[in-house]
């Protein structure tokens, strides 16, 4: 039996996020009012009562969802992992389940990484559309093509589960390759409500800032192995889950992959810690028979 432990990513955010864990675990309790004294400010209240548009903000939606999804896996007694992943940002939630990443450490590197990412968002207008009912073939062939033609940058970014991409670039560039991808016979090319081009090389700038403070982090070998998004496959090498976790920030999230990895690699269950039901649904599509189940 290797039951496997998943951690969602930026957009699982909702107001009121946390709360009923803090009222009634001591463990949950514990971890957001230590992530309240080591960020300085109270983001447990943001969590609990602020806005739709003041979670929104990547400086605070990061933090937040990583620290909802800790304290989720917090309220498991005696978890015995065989396997973890998480969906971009959740790789650092992963991380700390595993043990690869003390709690503290892991906060610092997330409220890094958030700043470094709303920073590369203001430098070069950007975003991301959902990309439905398209071959995954046909979708880079089309973002290929956009680049080629326009010059303007346009990539596969997250590759949730099959018929379900998300496209990362410029503005002019995904409102061309929203048309495009329509033409190709999408059933939808959305534009998605998200500050920038995120797992795209406009996020290089973002990406040298992380670095610097991950390769300063003190990271141990996780008790089980990490299936990370950018290689989809399972890491144990802390230089190597290193490497992987910067390179994330300009590579795509092969979270479809990934899952089918840990299928083929024995997992038995998928247990979803942190805000929402996201990845338990995408997992369902990936592969209809898998066993969900999640802790909010």
């Amino acid at each position: 039996m290797k039951p496997a432990y998943v951690f969602p990513g930026q957009g699982a955010q909702f107001s009121g996020m946390g709360r009923d864990l803090y009222n009634s675990n001591e463990r949950s309790r514990q971890i957001m009012d230590e992530a309240d004294e080591l960020l300085e400010f109270k983001i447990s209240e943001t969590m609990f009562s602020g806005t739709d548009v003041e979670l929104r903000a990547t400086n605070i939606t990061q933090p937040a969802i990583f620290i909802h999804s800790v304290a989720a896996y917090l309220t498991i007694e005696n978890p015995a992992p065989g396997m973890v992943a998480g969906h971009s940002l959740g790789e650092f939630s992963a991380l700390v389940a595993t043990k690869a990443l003390s709690f503290k450490e892991a906060l610092k590197l997330v409220s890094i990484r958030a700043s470094a990412m709303q920073k590369a968002c203001e430098l070069n207008p950007s975003s991301m559309a959902a990309v439905i009912g398209l071959d995954e073939d046909k979708v880079e062939g089309i973002c290929q093509h956009v680049t080629n033609l326009t010059g303007e940058i346009v990539v596969a970014a997250n590759y949730n589960c099959p018929g379900q991409l998300v496209i990362s670039g410029s503005l002019a560039g995904i409102e061309f390759a929203c048309g495009q991808m329509k033409e190709a016979g999408a059933k939808r090319a959305i534009i998605l409500p998200v500050g920038g081009a995120f797992h795209s090389p406009l996020m290089l700038p973002a990406k040298e800032e992380l670095a610097e403070a991950i390769n300063a982090a003190t990271f141990q070998t996780p008790v089980c192995p990490v299936y990370q998004n950018v290689v989809a496959k399972a890491v144990i090498d802390p230089l190597e889950i290193k490497r992987n976790l910067i390179a994330q920030l300009t590579g795509a999230v092969k979270w479809s992959q990934s899952v089918q990895s840990m299928i083929a690699d024995g997992a038995s269950s998928f247990t979803e810690c942190g805000p929402g039901k996201v990845l338990q649904g995408l997992i369902l599509k990936i592969n209809k028979e898998a066993i969900v189940t999640g802790i909010t």
